[in-house]
């Protein structure tokens, strides 16, 4: 079973409009909303290409069980931790020119919620995976996350990482079966550039040493690389036009986990990844995901 955990879940209201104008009444054309949080997202698409997903997170007020619910009518299964606080809120617009980024810090978590999830992770066990994503909201210590870490490899249940925290660094001691890092990424928390292959390579040596053993990099229009420790693969971006890139490395690292996990064949799960990806980039939010088989013809992929 492939177990996501998503602390700081919320709905993406997605906005198309035209040019926005300050101090002025911008009206929309278009508005959708979905279920999100990193971590959701990884089960959406997961769901999608048939794969088996639980979805562990914590969820608040009426836009916390929008989400559930949501989950629920895709059959997917999903534990919540309750808050009283709603779940939040974040706002993309795309006025045709410009893309904006709305995002919220979330609810604050107290005690019992993180109690909460530590009892709702009795369920993992020897052979899942569990897919920590996103960011932490108020009230959650960076600390949590190695808890959940140590709790995980007493029972034998391998660990996937996609946070953008600086804890990141020290939680590779832990040996997490893979990260999904962006370039930005590592370039605040590690320090590492990737402008050019070479970098690449150093990049990647440098995370296998501090204890990650496989490495999925993600850089958006220009592909993404993967490291095993032993063989580094590049995979081409297919060309599309940008919707909004809000969801694209949450729907990338879900599809390339729906077949590495099960066949470990890294350049058809590489294809997979990218191909989604620019799928979710060309949609609102998650989209249909119906263009993944057109766009995986375009994707070229390298051993180096």
């Amino acid at each position: 079973m492939i177990h996501t955990l998503t602390l700081n879940t919320a709905i993406d209201m997605n906005i198309f409009c035209q040019p926005l104008r300050p101090s002025a009444v911008n009206r929309t054309q278009h508005t959708e909303y979905c279920p999100n949080g990193k971590g959701v997202n990884v089960s959406l698409v997961l769901n999608h290409f048939q794969q088996p997903t639980h979805v562990l997170g914590i969820f608040g007020g009426f836009t916390g069980r929008y989400i559930v619910e949501e989950l629920r009518k895709q059959h997917i299964k999903v534990t919540p931790a309750w808050v009283s606080e709603p779940t939040r809120i974040n706002i993309f617009i795309n006025d045709g020119q410009d893309e904006y980024k709305l995002v919220n810090p979330g609810a604050r978590i107290d005690d019992d919620c993180k109690q909460q999830i530590i009892h709702h992770l009795d369920c993992v066990s020897a052979g899942d995976y569990l897919v920590i994503s996103g960011s932490l909201p108020p009230g959650i210590e960076s600390r949590f996350y190695a808890e959940i870490m140590a709790l995980c490899q007493q029972k034998g249940c391998e660990v996937i990482l996609d946070i953008s925290h600086p804890s990141l660094q020290q939680l590779l001691e832990f040996q997490p079966l893979l990260i999904k890092p962006n370039d930005d990424e590592l370039k605040e928390i590690f320090n590492l550039d990737v402008g050019s292959t070479q970098q690449v390579r150093e990049a990647m040596q440098t995370l296998h040493q501090l204890g990650a053993r496989n490495v999925l990099l993600t850089l958006g229009a220009k592909g993404l690389y993967f490291s095993s420790g032993t063989s580094l693969w590049f995979c081409s971006a297919p060309k599309i036009e940008l919707v909004s890139s809000a969801c694209a490395g949450d729907a990338a690292l879900g599809a390339f986990l729906s077949k590495w996990l099960n066949d470990a064949d890294v350049t058809h799960a590489l294809a997979l990844a990218s191909a989604t990806g620019a799928d979710v980039a060309s949609s609102a939010g998650l989209g249909k995901l119906s263009r993944t088989e057109e766009l995986k013809q375009q994707v070229q992929i390298v051993q180096l």
